[in-house]
């Protein structure tokens, strides 16, 4: 077993990040990236690519048009930014040298504006006067501060409330709670949350109607697995707002303190592809389980499909609906590529799940 990913207090100090996960990056030409996950090269992040102006993008996706006062955004879907930038802005691409390829990405000297999610929020409450979703925001901070002990500190925005692209009467709203601590601290504040009959909070996942217009095309992961594995992550919630008289989704995406980053990338490190896995697999840690990637520490229990090796040290995921998929000890079923990762340091075997063509073959859920 490797220790890779362990860190000394000089390697710690090297790895803090200006920019952590969802913070906002705009470039001239008005494009937003949001940064995605820790693990980025010296002197520029890797991206995803979420909305372009429409003088330079349009989609013909209903769901893609976004208003700010007099301008027009598009949000990108599925690989339409991937595509997009490669093939009209291939200078948002950085080189991710252990992958040995071209990923969305800004370099430093490209980056125009920084919009950072836990700064907007506190410009948000402040606001006046405020519009029924503001004032909706401010009574959902108001109940999960007031229940957990956490501060309006401990939590950001993204998404529409980010950049200014939302609507007063439609929009949902997208949060951030940064810090494992308070993480853990907000989830069981809403577990008792969600038990209670007048709370005006409810886990968005207690009954199937959810799912009803939901496009589904995993094929290894059913609606209903999805149901129950995402009802009990607690960071999906509903808030009934009496005064707007309509139900409002809400998110708490999980967001690292600074204190919590450490970002793995080294030049010299090398992931090499072996080939396609589908296994069991008993937890051995969930910690990092919540954030982008998601990291489970595994323990192979019986390979069902692909390469016969002796260990898999780890699973690395950044498919968004496998975050805080399993908790220690759950025995999981997992499928997707194993790779080989090699450093200086240690040698070690992963199951990555992420954007590719087997996209949804791949899997991680609970089998016990």
């Amino acid at each position: 077993m490797s220790t890779y990913g362990q860190k000394s207090k000089e390697s710690y100090e090297k790895a803090c990040l200006r920019l952590r996960d969802r913070d906002a990056i705009i470039v001239d030409e008005n494009i937003i990236f949001r940064v995605y996950g820790y693990f980025h090269p010296p002197r520029g992040y890797i991206c995803d690519v979420e909305y372009a102006p429409s003088d330079i993008f349009k989609s013909k996706d209903p769901r893609a048009i976004r208003q700010a006062g007099s301008k027009v955004f598009y949000k990108f879907y599925s690989d339409e930014g991937l595509r997009f930038i490669l093939q009209h802005y291939p200078k948002y691409t950085v080189i991710y040298k252990p992958l040995r390829r071209k990923l969305v990405g800004v370099r430093e000297r490209y980056i125009k504006e920084i919009r950072k999610p836990e700064i907007k929020l506190q410009a948000l409450l402040r606001k006046t006067p405020m519009d029924n979703l503001l004032k909706a925001l401010g009574n959902v901070i108001d109940i999960v501060t007031n229940r957990s002990g956490l501060s309006s500190r401990n939590f950001g925005v993204f998404g529409s409330l980010l950049h200014g692209f939302y609507h007063p009467e439609f929009s949902d709203i997208d949060l951030i709670i940064y810090g494992k601590s308070q993480l853990t601290k907000l989830r069981d504040s809403l577990k008792e949350l969600y038990c209670e009959q007048d709370s005006p909070l409810k886990n968005e996942f207690e009954n199937r109607e959810v799912l009803r217009n939901k496009r589904w095309r995993f094929l290894n992961y059913s609606k209903e697995e999805f149901l129950m594995h995402q009802r009990r992550k607690m960071i999906y919630a509903v808030f009934y707002d009496k005064k707007i008289g309509r139900r409002i989704k809400v998110e708490f995406e999980p967001v690292k303190e600074w204190n919590e980053i450490y970002n793995e990338y080294d030049d010299k490190m090398k992931i090499t592809k072996i080939g396609w896995i589908r296994a069991v697999a008993k937890v051995k840690d969930d910690l990092e389980s919540p954030f982008m990637p998601s990291i489970y520490k595994i323990e192979l229990s019986e390979i069902l499909e692909g390469p016969k090796i002796d260990e898999v040290e780890r699973i690395l995921s950044y498919v968004e609906e496998f975050r805080m998929q399993a908790e220690k000890d759950e025995l999981v079923l997992v499928e997707g590529n194993l790779e080989q990762v090699t450093t200086n340091k240690a040698s070690f075997h992963q199951i990555t799940l992420t954007y590719g063509p087997r996209y949804y073959q791949q899997v991680l859920k609970v089998i016990r």
